[in-house]
């Protein structure tokens, strides 16, 4: 079995309107069932963390900027771990995450471990 890292995009665009306590709640439902469903099939390593917009990147030179979506049209909202057979079985759960349905996408990568 091995396990891949599901980072979850969306539009950074900043032209999302902030989003009432029962927005937020009805949000938060499909993502905690899509989760759920993960763990109940034991594919759900770490349930991942969301991530703040704001961020730094430190570049050669020791050079700092601030933002890390910069040169980019997209923010990286979130990542979870999952466990899979296969690149293709991955891409198949990835396919039922809940930030597709808001125009969002989901990079799929195989972790290699530091043995």
């Amino acid at each position: 079995m091995n396990e891949f890292l599901l980072v979850f995009r969306r539009d950074a665009s900043g032209t999302e309107q902030p989003m009432s306590p029962e927005q937020m709640q009805a949000m938060m439902k499909p993502w905690q069932d899509w989760m759920g469903s993960l763990a109940a099939q034991n594919k759900l390593v770490d349930q991942g963390n969301r991530l703040v917009p704001e961020g730094s990147v430190v570049k050669p030179g020791n050079i700092v900027t601030n933002g890390p979506y910069v040169e980019i049209k997209e923010a990286i909202g979130g990542y979870t771990i999952i466990r899979a057979e296969s690149h293709t079985e991955a891409v198949e759960l990835a396919k039922s995450c809940p930030i597709l349905s808001i125009g969002g996408n989901v990079e799929v990568r195989n972790i290699i471990p530091m043995d």
